[in-house]
């Protein structure tokens, strides 16, 4: 009898699915076969895939991978010569989908714009000329804070084929969040909005800008996405000016498949953020290679995930719907906006058959299910999901409730320094709730137990044993760091910093980080971020900020703080708070900040976060053996326990 909650695929889901006829393309019979194939064989399967997506090359790769860099720095197609724009704009070159949308853009007051592919391939080159005419030249750096719309989109791809590097921004930063991130990139030019329209009221980012410049040395331009009835701020450029220069026969640059296209800075647990470096020749192929395989994207279909720019979904929803000649709805604005129903009219108006939603998105509209299913969602073809854990209910809810009858749900995991999934489902074999029914196709990857010895029906690390397509290049300028982050734990091999469990039949769970980066409503921050902007202020001793379980956002920020000696102030805790969120950016502002005695240290000095967010979750703490004053998380553990 089959599990009702398992999803298995009928008959025409199989014979649509675009992962089984490259598998006939390659003489693979089944997935199974295809998945050993990928793996035994990468050079041919890459091949296949790549001729099976059209990606468009200027000069054929000669080889699938160089490694004599070391397996740590593979140099991928050698030879080839690419501009992964060129995929996208050469469907404007076809008669046939030249006038197919390629996107629709939908603002938060309802306002719509729609381009063609055409249309998008003449803005895309008059952009990027006007860059040019702008004094950027190929190779510079040039920063993104821009809300979620036509502009942000064209904006990556008119950088990406003049040959510059884009370092994405998340368009609720505050000032010193913009500046460590656009500072070690040395970003030449910076496009930016002058404010933009959350529920109803207008957010005015000029201040932030100004601010950030003022720190910004090697910033020479700024570039203004100017908001419906504010005037270009003075000294800088209009984005519609640029947009409208003349092409003067203007075609995207021809680079090398490991020159990068963009470098998207992440959070640590430790230090400074890292720049993750991707190339032409990676992240974007091995996002088509995803849309294809993990979502069943082609032309024809509509594809959302209303995701901001600033973070890596911003970049894969792009590159997902266009490589594969898709179009893509962007919604600008709050996605319960005036109310839960909004999404689900957003998918009525544009027949939207490919909807992604982070699980925080998800535990939203199932607390509001007679608003979020309001609207007609009878084109959903089918629905993914990535970001963050998600539990079982929500699974269930989102698959049986928010789409028709039969859909699937495709749980997708990756992250910033690996492009795409490492781990997903494929919409051709049964899906577990909340789990993942394969690795992702070409990418070797099992779980081990500390010593790299590979476990099954354990938790254990996610790792994996050989390069892969779309692994980011290295971090911005810091090739040690690179190293220390993925190749140092167990030799040779990849460590994601993931704690997965593997099981016989090839399936996954994840059982969370096994590092201590905070992820707040699915947006990754390194406590180190907030921790040094806490003890800038006075009265401050030590710190330690932790993520911990929320219903709503999945984790929620809670600071700990040690006073200086002297008198109480009532006040800390919320300068405390309303630092983080000036700073930062409001959606990082603390859920709760406690001023203790102490926090738990090593004898060497190291605070123990993870210690303090097990005590303070009332957790089993372990051994506690190499605490130097393991009386510390008493305290942590009755704020917890208390609910204070």
């Amino acid at each position: 009898m089959t599990d009702p909650k398992i999803w298995t695929p009928d008959a025409e889901q199989l014979d649509s699915a675009h992962v089984l006829r490259l598998a006939r393309s390659l003489g693979c019979a089944d997935y199974d076969s295809l998945l050993t194939f990928s793996v035994d064989h990468p050079d041919r399967y890459w091949a296949g895939v790549l001729d099976y997506l059209g990606i468009r090359w200027k000069t054929e790769p000669q080889g699938y991978v160089d490694l004599s860099g070391g397996r740590e720095f593979p140099r991928w197609f050698p030879g080839g010569r690419l501009n992964w724009v060129d995929t996208i704009l050469g469907f404007a070159a076809d008669p046939a989908h030249a006038g197919r949308l390629a996107i629709i853009d939908e603002e938060e007051d309802g306002r719509v714009r729609k381009v063609t592919y055409a249309d998008l391939a003449g803005l895309v080159h008059s952009f990027a000329a006007g860059l040019g005419r702008a004094g950027i030249r190929r190779g510079d750096r040039v920063g993104l804070l821009c809300d979620n719309g036509l502009e942000a989109t064209v904006s990556v791809l008119a950088v990406s084929a003049m040959g510059a590097v884009v370092v994405p921004l998340f368009s609720g930063f505050g000032r010193d969040a913009v500046v460590s991130r656009l500072a070690p990139s040395g970003a030449k030019a910076l496009v930016a909005t002058t404010g933009f329209t959350r529920r109803g009221k207008y957010v005015d980012m000029q201040p932030i800008v100004r601010a950030a410049e003022e720190e910004l040395g090697s910033l020479e331009t700024v570039i203004w996405k100017c908001a419906s009835g504010v005037a270009t701020p003075e000294g800088g450029l209009d984005w519609a000016d640029l947009a409208a220069t003349e092409t003067e026969g203007r075609t995207a640059d021809i680079m090398d498949p490991m020159d990068p296209f963009m470098v998207i800075f992440t959070s640590g647990t430790t230090g400074k953020p890292k720049g993750p470096v991707h190339t032409h020749g990676g992240f974007p192929l091995k996002i088509a290679h995803d849309a294809a395989v993990h979502l069943n994207v082609s032309a024809g279909d509509v594809f959302c995930w209303p995701a901001d720019m600033g973070w890596i979904s911003g970049p894969i929803v792009l590159a997902a719907a266009l490589m594969r000649g898709a179009t893509l709805v962007l919604y600008n604005g709050a996605p319960d906006f005036p109310d839960w129903s909004r999404m689900s009219r957003l998918i009525a108006d544009h027949h939207i058959t490919h909807y992604g939603s982070t699980p925080t998105l998800i535990r939203g509209f199932a607390a509001n299910e007679g608003a979020a299913l309001k609207h007609d969602r009878s084109s959903l073809q089918l629905l993914f999901t990535a970001g963050e854990f998600i539990d079982s209910e929500h699974f269930l809810w989102f698959q049986n409730r928010f789409a028709p009858p039969g859909r699937p749900l495709i749980n997708y995991t990756g992250g910033t320094e690996a492009s795409g999934a490492l781990l997903a489902s494929v919409p051709v074999k049964p899906i577990p709730v909340g789990g993942f029914n394969s690795a992702s196709p070409g990418i070797d990857i099992t779980v081990t137990d500390a010593a790299g010895t590979p476990v099954v029906g354990e938790i254990g690390e996610l790792v994996i044993r050989t390069p892969f397509v779309g692994m980011t290049a290295s971090f911005w300028q810091d090739d040690d760091r690179y190293l220390d982050s993925y190749w140092s734990q167990i030799p040779g091999v990849w460590v994601h910093g993931d704690l997965a469990t593997r099981f016989e039949d090839g399936s996954f769970l994840l059982m969370g980080r096994s590092d201590d980066t905070l992820k707040v409503a699915g947006k990754r921050l390194g406590p180190a971020e907030v921790e040094d902007i806490v003890l800038q202020l006075d009265g401050v001793s030590e710190t330690a900020a932790v993520g911990m379980a929320d219903t709503v956002k999945g984790q929620k920020l809670v600071v700990f703080v040690v006073p200086r000696p002297g008198p109480d102030d009532p006040a800390l805790a919320e300068r405390v708070a309303s630092a983080v969120a000036d700073r930062l950016g409001k959606p990082f502002r603390p859920a709760r900040v406690h001023v203790v005695r102490q926090l738990p240290k090593t004898r060497s000095g190291k605070v123990m976060r993870r210690l303090i967010r097990q005590s303070y979750g009332d957790e089993p703490t372990g051994d506690l053996s190499s605490l130097d004053n393991p009386e510390a998380l008493d305290a942590i553990n009755a704020l917890g326990r208390s609910g204070a």
